[in-house]
């Protein structure tokens, strides 16, 4: 992560200078790993919910002050508080259906089938560590998916690290176990 982590926060130093290229590439760089924890915490309003993040941190972004893994760790943040704020939405309220944008949306370049088989996988992942007890769960998205070490993982959910690792390795354990289970491979 040690290069990622510098082109990240150099681009995010160049973001802060009003380099709107800088804050795109910031973009690219975390949003895939943001995305796959929000989707763990929140299925299907995955989107809706990280947008609302990137807007916190737009709108924010001159507040940051730290290195790449720290961006990446300040963005987790926010995207955990947007998502909790979300769940506690969606207990208040009943959900209310919708025409799906899938259908709005127009084919992309890619390979169909390679992104399909790689959606399927991804959301096939994503579903066994839903199954976690939450802190578990968190756990594993936060440093498997969005990619965060021991300590930045422990200031995102306001634990120990000792916790965090516990629950981290838990769940990867019990994720081992239910795919052993299935007959895949862990």
């Amino acid at each position: 992560m040690g290069a990622y982590d510098a082109e990240l926060g150099a681009a995010v130093e160049r973001a802060q200078q009003g380099d709107e290229q800088a804050f795109a590439r910031a973009y690219r760089l975390v949003h895939p790993g943001l995305l796959g924890y929000v989707r763990g915490l929140v299925g299907g309003d995955a989107e809706d919910v990280a947008a609302d993040a990137w807007l916190e941190i737009a709108r924010d972004l001159g507040r940051f002050r730290g290195d790449g893994a720290g961006f990446r760790g300040w963005t987790a943040t926010i995207a955990r508080h947007r998502a909790l704020d979300h769940l506690r939405k969606q207990r208040r309220s009943p959900p209310t259906t919708l025409i799906e944008q899938d259908v709005l949306e127009v084919p992309g370049g890619q390979d169909t089938a390679a992104a399909a088989l790689e959606s399927l996988s991804t959301g096939q992942a994503l579903e066994l560590i839903r199954g976690l007890p939450r802190e578990q769960a968190e756990a594993v998205l936060l440093r498997v998916v969005v990619g965060l070490d021991g300590p930045a993982t422990a200031r995102v959910l306001g634990k120990r690290q000792g916790a965090v690792r516990t629950a981290a390795y838990r769940g990867l354990k019990k994720l081992a176990g239910r795919l052993a289970q299935g007959g895949a491979t862990p």
